[in-house]
């Protein structure tokens, strides 16, 4: 598909972001503020009505460890891995592995877990997303902490030209409180290329002036005056 030279990707995300493709099973087609509801609701489900769910599943384990790491189930994440450790590397149709799942719902346990077991920290998606892009995207501040951590790619640049930074950076008020967090968390690496533009055309600090509210944690990576006079 062809898009016009002034398309702006990121603009399609803050308005459309919603839709990003989370898995093969979700089909979750509402707002940012609904989504959250959802996923309270989810987190709110009982035991009975979680294992019900894995029965359903029980003779699709693909299916199943990628449901059971979007939801934090651990104990069966470890289950399936056990009796089958090819399964941390399968995918969903738009190409989310089970630690891209993990990382976009912030589960940090079934992160560790799933990279303990041989995942591949910068997995690509058919949009060239890491869990690094999915974790900032959706401000899950500790579990990018933790796959920084584990080697993942800081500077690593989707289909789009898009880093996890200008993900980080286009997360305006109405999203999760860690946002400013998660900036600060990569403005803080001594490795970032802010510099980086996106096919757009725009660096993360443009996307944060434009967008976002928390545009002056970019002085953390600007060019510093040495204001101490010289005695030469």
């Amino acid at each position: 598909m062809e898009f016009p030279e002034d398309f702006n990707q990121l603009e399609l995300l803050n308005t459309h972001g919603h839709l990003i493709p989370r898995g093969a099973s979700s089909l979750w087609t509402g707002s940012k503020d609904e989504e959250e509801e959802v996923e309270e609701e989810n987190g709110d489900q009982s035991e009975e009505w979680c294992l019900e769910k894995e029965e359903t599943l029980k003779d699709h384990p693909k299916v199943l460890i990628l449901w059971a790491a979007e939801n934090n189930r651990l104990s069966t994440v470890h289950r399936l891995l056990t009796a089958d450790p090819s399964l941390v590397h399968c995918r969903d149709e738009d190409g989310y592995t089970p630690l891209h799942r993990a990382a976009y719902n912030g589960h940090v346990d079934v992160v560790s877990a799933l990279i303990a077991a041989g995942s591949k920290v910068n997995a690509r998606t058919n949009d060239g997303w890491t869990p690094l892009h999915s974790a900032c995207r959706w401000s899950r501040v500790v579990v990018a902490s933790f796959l920084l951590q584990y080697g993942a790619e800081l500077n690593a640049q989707t289909n789009g030209g898009l880093t996890p930074l200008h993900l980080a950076a286009s997360n305006t008020t109405a999203f999760r409180t860690d946002a400013p967090r998660t900036l600060e968390l990569l403005l803080s690496q001594p490795h970032l290329k802010p510099e980086l533009r996106s096919n757009s055309g725009e660096t993360a600090s443009e996307v944060a002036w434009r967008t976002g509210p928390h545009h002056a944690l970019f002085e953390m990576v600007e060019d510093c005056v040495n204001v101490v006079p010289s005695h030469e």
